[in-house]
């Protein structure tokens, strides 16, 4: 069953070194993150699962000791997944860039409470699909606990990488009062065409989660709204 959630936002720019000159602009977002990974811990999971939104190559499960690299956005850093058990073979698929940043705030909480392995949702995965993965992942353990990666709209500026869609805030305003209420319902709704029209990546990633809370009876909290570059990011933490 889900015991907690955590919902943080997935831009690499959330990556002091891949921000360079513009880490400031998120430094209340990765604090956020961190305070909702502080509520994985406080539930003492008997697994972690990382979710988030993944291109083709990406899609699917990715076992404890999974490798990304920043490598792509011009720095060297990798980043590590948990660790693999003992005596098995080294993980051979890179995590996609929303696990990726996914383990690296688990680095940065210095996270040992639980084995952590990865799953990456197809952003175009129909809702009912995401449902029932998430339904699948809370029967993995007694105890699991989700790390959601997924940003909103990325059209709410004229310089935001989608330019500027007038149905934006609104979409992300109403991404966000569910996130922060766990709402499985207003999750479970959200439009899938319009996440696409948006370049909401993390509507997807989102259903996941309202698949995995049914029947657990978590409440929810939001830590953190905004949209610093164009791009809704909201981080929340569910218990």
């Amino acid at each position: 069953m889900l015991v907690a959630a955590a919902v943080c936002p997935c831009p690499p720019l959330l990556v002091p070194e891949v921000a360079t000159g513009a880490g400031p602009e998120l430094d209340a977002a990765r604090s956020a993150c961190l305070d909702a990974l502080g509520v994985l811990a406080a539930a003492r999971p008997d697994v972690l699962i990382v979710a988030g939104p993944a291109g083709p190559d990406g899609r699917g499960p990715f076992p404890p000791g999974s490798v990304g690299s920043f490598a792509g956005f011009g720095v060297d850093l990798t980043v590590r997944l948990g660790e693999s058990p003992a005596g098995s073979p080294a993980p051979e698929r890179p995590l996609p860039a929303s696990l990726a940043v996914g383990a690296w705030l688990l680095g940065l909480a210095r996270w040992d409470c639980a084995p952590a392995e990865g799953l990456g949702v197809g952003e175009a995965l129909a809702a009912d699909r995401c449902l029932s993965a998430g339904a699948d992942l809370a029967a993995r353990a007694e105890r699991v606990a989700l790390l959601v990666m997924g940003d909103g709209s990325a059209c709410r500026t004229v310089k935001a990488p989608g330019y500027l869609d007038e149905r934006a805030a609104d979409f992300d305003a109403a991404a966000a009062s569910a996130l922060g209420t766990a709402d499985l319902a207003a999750l479970a709704a959200l439009d899938e065409s319009l996440a696409y029209e948006l370049k909401a990546a993390g509507r997807a990633p989102w259903q996941v989660l309202a698949g995995a809370a049914r029947g657990a009876g978590l409440g929810g909290q939001l830590l953190y709204e905004g949209a610093p570059y164009g791009v809704g990011y909201a981080v929340a933490a569910w218990s």
